[in-house]
């Protein structure tokens, strides 16, 4: 079999794609590219349309360096078009390249390319490095210590331990607040972030506030709505974007609505939740605090999506002007047995939201597998774990890790580098480009383990790198550039250490640092070309492309020689060291780097 590294290659990027966000009808210029050392007779696109495969031919169009470019057109006769390649070689050999990678047999179309016609994400959000902040763990404003502690709270003091599990976990209320938020902007500048994600800021009987007891104010434990005015006034001001958390699956069970429905039978509110024959309801996982919405219900649309001044859209709105909404568990709104309105919801929240503000971002919490949920259309990205966060881990996991306890959940640990390219690709393969650039790429977030406290030691570098450096959104949940710990989720949503609380990592910090900047310089790593060069146990190497420069990324967890053809990137010229200060040496044809244990390099190149 060819090199890795001398594949056939084709993304949705703008080296291989016209158009990234096509109309419907429109025709676009597909393009493939393979190395000479291929000894190609044919190649066609295969594109599917209305469901029935269609053949076209490609053309040569041009050559670059030891690289040969085929085009074809492709139609969007749907919203959604999947396509795949089909490269025939004078030797008789043939293979099928799709998103998964290069096959010798036919694939399903589950696997192939697509592309979709969906709402286009705003600019600052293509490229955006986004930090995620849990409001009572962050910062305290100068007002926390005076509010009054309600009922069902246990104040705790900002370097007390965190109750990761059993009685008290969501009652332990630190005292962070929007105030404390607006004050640290300024540390979110230094460390060069621009968007802002806050969980929720609505009243509720948690410290998390995913069980919301109303949707029309902001928590006076956080400062009220004048805090959020101010918080969002402020971060524009200084170039960041700010991005609300809605429940859209359920409500708490103190809110208005929920109440109304349980004293009146007859009320429009009940119609907002599955009620039983028996007066039991349906909740989230049967947790009681947090009842179900029925999105049957025209009146629910209304007042959450549809209103004049309804949930989605008051934030959006003057004064307080919030940027997008990241949906909680957005993969079971509107989900109960026989009914199925997840897509419908998002397309309404969608356009609810140009009529705010077109220029926003729209992103669903999909734990699991969201590639053939997500298309673009509505969701604009997904907070998902299963084609980045967890295969990372698995990589980089200590040996003893209690992986079952975690998000991971059973599986193998200690996978090879190879596995890594492997589950990534899979899992990455059905989201459209566009979506697929808009993925949070996180390595932990409130509701798992820090990935510190999972990896082996000196892991975090190596996986940050490749999380600022694939496709997709790098998300840094507050702390993760300190370095701090957490065992599970609740654990992990550790109060911020601004006067020395806690211990904390500053060559960390440092790397973070380097890594943003690198991302802000190089657009490369916003919407470039991504090629895998070379994976085995210990290592892997793969490449962003644009037609400015060619940037080449390599990890290891052990110590490793990598080697790669002088040709393999389309551009030419010696690698310069962008990140980690190793060499690349020539060798003949060739270069090698040596790698050692928890490393990360990045080179770059240019004609």
């Amino acid at each position: 079999m060819t090199l890795l590294s001398y594949y056939p290659h084709h993304d949705g990027s703008p080296l291989y794609c016209s158009a990234t966000n096509p109309a419907l009808g429109e025709t676009l210029k597909l393009r493939v590219s393979v190395h000479s050392s291929w000894q190609v007779s044919r190649i066609l696109l295969r594109q599917s349309d209305s469901g029935e495969a269609f053949l076209k031919v490609a053309k040569l169009v041009s050559e670059t360096g030891s690289w040969n470019w085929y085009e074809a057109e492709l139609d969007m006769t749907n919203p959604v078009v999947g396509y795949r390649w089909f490269i025939e070689l004078i030797d008789g050999e043939s293979y099928w390249l799709n998103a998964v990678g290069l096959n010798s047999l036919d694939r399903p179309d589950s696997e192939d390319f697509r592309i979709s016609i969906g709402q286009k994400p705003p600019e600052w959000a293509t490229g955006g490095v986004m930090y995620q902040v849990f409001p009572d763990r962050f910062a305290r404003g100068a007002e926390a210590g005076s509010r009054e502690i309600p009922i069902w709270a246990n104040q705790a003091d900002w370097s007390d331990e965190v109750i990761g599990e059993g009685p008290g976990t969501a009652e332990q209320l630190f005292g962070g607040d929007l105030d404390g938020v607006r004050e640290k902007l300024d540390y979110l500048i230094e460390l060069g972030v621009d968007v802002l994600y806050l969980t929720p800021f609505f009243p509720a009987r948690s410290n998390h506030r995913y069980d919301a007891s109303s949707f029309d104010t902001v928590d006076p434990l956080l400062g009220g709505d004048r805090a959020l005015e101010n918080l969002v006034e402020q971060a524009h001001n200084k170039g960041l974007r700010v991005i609300g958390d809605l429940t859209s699956n359920h409500s708490g069970s103190a809110h208005e609505w929920f109440n109304t429905a349980l004293q009146d039978p007859q009320s429009e509110e009940r119609g907002f939740y599955y009620f039983h024959e028996n007066g039991d309801y349906e909740s989230w996982f049967g947790v009681p605090s947090l009842p179900k919405f029925n999105w049957a219900s025209t009146e629910l649309r209304e007042r959450f999506v549809r209103g004049e001044n309804s949930v989605v859209a008051k934030w959006m709105k003057k004064p307080y002007s919030l940027d997008g909404w990241r949906i909680d568990v957005a993969n079971m709104t509107g989900r109960f047995r026989d009914q199925d309105m997840f897509a419908e919801i998002g397309s309404e929240i969608r356009q609810r939201m140009n009529e705010v503000n077109p220029d926003s971002f729209l992103m669903a919490e999909y734990t699991s597998d969201a590639s053939m949920q997500i298309n673009g259309q509505s969701w604009q990205g997904a907070m998902t774990y299963s084609n980045f966060s967890k295969p990372i881990l698995r990589w980089l996991a200590r040996a003893e890790a209690e992986t079952e306890k975690t998000h991971l959940g059973p599986g193998h640990l200690e996978i090879s580098a190879k596995d890594f390219v492997q589950t990534y690709q899979s899992f990455i393969a059905a989201f459209p480009w566009t979506v697929r650039l808009h993925n949070m790429n996180a390595l932990d977030t409130h509701d798992t383990p820090r990935f510190k406290t999972l990896s082996m030691p000196g892991a975090q570098r190596v996986a940050a790198t490749v999380q600022f450096t694939i496709p997709g959104m790098p998300t840094i949940f507050a702390g993760d550039e300190l370095g701090l710990t957490g065992w599970n989720g609740e654990n992990s949503r550790t109060p911020m250490p601004w006067d020395g609380e806690r211990e904390t990592e500053p060559a960390l910090t440092d790397v973070y640092k380097k890594l943003i900047e690198l991302r802000t310089s190089h657009p490369t790593l916003s919407n470039g070309a991504m090629r895998w060069l070379h994976a085995n146990e210990e290592s892997m190497l793969f490449a962003r492309e644009s037609e400015a420069e060619t940037l080449l990324i390599a990890v290891s967890r052990g110590a490793d020689s990598i080697v790669i053809p002088r040709d393999s990137a389309i551009h030419s010229g010696r690698p310069e060291s962008l990140f980690g200060g190793k060499e690349m040496k020539e060798e003949g044809d060739s270069f090698r780097v040596q790698l050692g244990s928890t490393d990360a390099q990045i080179w770059r190149i240019r004609d």
